[in-house]
């Protein structure tokens, strides 16, 4: 990648639940001191991620790191067995077709069977877990018989294991960037004590958090359960319950892509264009009782292309990687009027995207005669703007 990009991302949300706060009884996020509405910037990701998941086979160079119910070490040890790094090694166990019997009953060694390779049955024992205090750990509250334990007390004392070295962790990094979309795109700290170290990576894109153009009201729904979980409870009155919602807001999130750090990550223009594809469809496929089907939507999706003019071959100061201009003075030419300013007419609050359109302003001009949808334009000095949606 040889650009930088930064990118504004608009969406919406009707009578939904963008982003609860699970610390505040999952009502909507909202700025305590000027009543915003806010989403994390991991909301978005997480829907990025889901569509990766959904439109990609999941295996490298497409796998998804952080995913639902994922282990993962497991994605560690897997990246030093691509490399052929073991960390598990000087095995001096004998491994009996009785023991490999156990473990795959207790389902720590899957598949485990006395003709495979000595150090691939450590490393299925193991899980490539370098750290025998872990596992030992794990031991002593799993609820094993006395002889499954002293079973594998045997084999951890007669197993040496090490930590990897400098250069076989920054292989493991790397590897691991090949294998997953979400590391190469957003970064991951992968020093966990339970698993082989792979480091950490910068992510070459950063969202912020997204606020809303105007504050919100977050409305309150009592609703009952007409079902009940146990026998004794059949006579008893319905259980009440609480679903939150914000009836209407437009939010405003913020991008940047750093192309240093993408050339250290492997990230490349394909999966830069993989990322805007998942923008674009983010709410498409992740409907649910808190977000249905047409409430959240994206609105829009600009941006600024960076592009190299004139100096010399390796001239910092004139590379598209450098940028030609700040990021905040490309995102303060798009403007949007909010509604505390300029009350409507009739004085009804925002409830729909159109009631938003003919406030949306480029350098003061209507936005829709800047640029349309799907067209660009040169904003000069090297700066092109890119309207996606």
């Amino acid at each position: 990648m040889n650009n930088r990009y930064d990118f504004i991302y608009l969406f919406d949300c009707t009578d939904a639940n963008p982003n609860g706060d699970p610390d505040a009884g999952n009502l909507p996020r909202v700025d305590s001191d000027t009543g915003h509405g806010l989403t994390t910037d991991v909301m978005l990701k997480r829907k990025i991620r889901n569509f990766i998941s959904m439109t990609k086979k999941p295996e490298s160079p497409y796998g998804i790191y952080v995913s639902e119910g994922a282990v993962l070490g497991r994605a560690h040890t897997e990246a030093f067995k691509k490399l052929g790094i073991n960390i598990g090694e000087d095995s001096k166990v004998e491994i009996t077709e009785e023991i490999a019997d156990q473990l795959n009953e207790l389902g720590l060694a899957d598949g485990l069977s006395v003709e495979s390779d000595e150090d691939e049955k450590l490393w299925l024992f193991l899980e490539g877990v370098a750290d025998k205090k872990a596992v030992k750990e794990w031991l002593r509250e799993a609820e094993l018989s006395k002889g499954n334990q002293k079973l594998i007390n045997d084999l951890l004392k007669n197993t040496k294991s090490r930590k990897p070295t400098r250069e076989e962790t920054a292989s493991g990094r790397d590897q691991m960037c090949k294998d997953y979309f979400d590391i190469r795109t957003f970064g991951a700290v992968m020093s966990i004590k339970s698993a082989p170290n792979c480091g950490q990576v910068r992510g070459p894109i950063q969202l912020s958090f997204s606020r809303s153009i105007d504050p919100i009201q977050q409305s309150e729904h009592s609703i009952t359960r007409m079902a009940v979980t146990k026998e004794e409870d059949f006579a008893k009155e319905r259980t009440m319950g609480r679903k939150f919602t914000v009836p209407y807001a437009l939010y405003q999130t913020r991008g940047f892509v750093n192309p240093f750090l993408a050339e250290q990550t492997g990230f490349s223009d394909e999966d830069l264009e993989l990322f805007f594809q998942a923008l674009e469809n983010a709410f498409q496929f992740d409907q649910s009782a808190a977000r249905p089907a047409g409430s959240m939507a994206p609105r829009g999706l600009l941006v600024f292309k960076h592009n190299g003019e004139g100096g010399t071959e390796g001239d910092i100061i004139n590379s598209a990687k450098l940028g030609r201009a700040p990021s905040h003075t490309l995102f303060d030419r798009l403007q949007i009027e909010s509604f505390e300013k300029t009350p409507a007419v009739d004085g009804k609050p925002p409830r729909r995207f159109s009631d938003y359109a003919s406030r949306i302003t480029f350098d003061g001009q209507p936005l829709d005669e800047v640029v349309k949808s799907g067209d660009s334009k040169d904003l000069g000095n090297g700066v092109t703007l890119i309207r996606r949606i």
